[in-house]
């Protein structure tokens, strides 16, 4: 056999074994992943596409970025026609601004004019490319979620956590919806000093309700905590009933932020506030609670008791926490900021 005769052999052998082991990583592949065409294609023609529920459920670490982003977007809900982007500057001070196409551009007035009141608003959409953005710790871009929708009504709830006793506080809240059967799943916050309690509805509901679900969760742990109470609590998102006039609501920044997330943080903690191994398998495994559930668990709540008004947070004015008609107001801990006490 001349030289090129025994290259070719030696080429033939080598593409069989190629295929060989592609046929061992697809059977391999096939445990985690169903063999039902998953699209690929994450631009933002296709944003409206829903994974189905059985592709959504077998997310885990090594799936496609367009699988992940699709069981992102189908938990992490809120307005799509604009979203918040974090900004620093060089003195450190740091917030969330609607991303403009106009943004630090001639027409742009900025901090002089409000965005909410700008006649240039051009604000920009969700897409699939600004979530894998957010994801990507090589971007080093943060956005948030408004989570209430114009209609006033909302896809999830979250509960804000901070302060020295924020793991005590959202373990105690997490007891309380695990005894109720109330699917929660807790993250630590950006920071690392502190927490946020997420809720997920199976359709959108009034916000008004989706608040006084967490209120009715918040009593129920409180009447377990009166000598304690719950003084790393901040707020609940959305942060009001109704949406504020030429606003959007309050804000929450979203989990899983690229870069945070290389130091642990920015994540989902088990009870232990270690870090899920697979972010993404939790999160696909995570249950969502239907409207019915929430109205039947709030009118419960109501009839064993008074439901603390939390009050909200209003941006321009000092923050209000208020008790229920002839319940004196909560007493706030200076020192360790919103306290919530029976």
């Amino acid at each position: 056999m001349n030289s090129i005769e025994h290259k070719f052999h030696l080429a033939l052998l080598e593409i069989k074994r190629l295929k060989q082991e592609n046929e061992k990583l697809r059977r391999e592949l096939s445990q985690y992943q169903p063999t039902s065409s998953i699209t690929e294609n994450a631009n933002t023609e296709n944003k409206g596409s829903v994974l189905d529920d059985i592709t959504i459920s077998s997310v885990h670490n090594y799936s496609s970025p367009a699988d992940k982003v699709e069981l992102f977007r189908s938990l992490f809900k809120g307005r799509e026609d604009v979203y918040p982007v974090r900004w620093e500057n060089k003195a450190g001070r740091a917030g969330y601004s609607p991303a403009c196409g106009n943004e630090w551009t001639v027409v742009c007035k900025k901090p002089q004019v409000k965005c909410s009141e700008c006649s240039h608003q051009d604000f920009l959409s969700v897409t699939d490319e600004v979530i894998s953005q957010h994801l990507d710790p090589r971007v080093n871009r943060t956005i948030g979620v408004y989570p209430m929708l114009p209609d006033e009504t909302c896809w999830f709830l979250a509960m804000d956590f901070d302060k020295q006793t924020w793991r005590e506080d959202a373990s105690a809240v997490m007891t309380v919806c695990r005894e109720h059967d109330i699917p929660a799943a807790l993250e630590r916050s950006r920071s690392g000093d502190g927490g946020h309690i997420w809720i997920f509805f199976m359709e959108n509901i009034d916000a008004g309700m989706a608040r006084k679900l967490g209120c009715a969760i918040l009593t129920i742990t409180m009447s377990r905590r009166y000598q304690v109470g719950l003084c790393s609590y901040d707020r609940l998102f959305p942060n009001q009933d109704t949406l504020p006039r030429g606003g959007f609501g309050n804000l929450i920044a979203l989990p899983l932020q690229g870069v945070p997330r290389k130091k642990g943080n920015s994540v989902f903690v088990d009870d232990d506030f270690q870090p899920y191994e697979d972010q993404w398998k939790f999160l696909a495994q995570i249950k969502k609670i239907d409207r019915q559930q929430v109205m039947d668990f709030v009118q419960i709540a109501a009839r064993s008791g008074n439901i603390l008004n939390v009050g909200y947070v209003d941006s321009n004015t000092t923050e209000k926490i208020r008790g229920n008609s002839g319940n004196p107001p909560m007493p706030i801990n200076e020192s360790m900021g919103r306290c919530l006490r029976r």
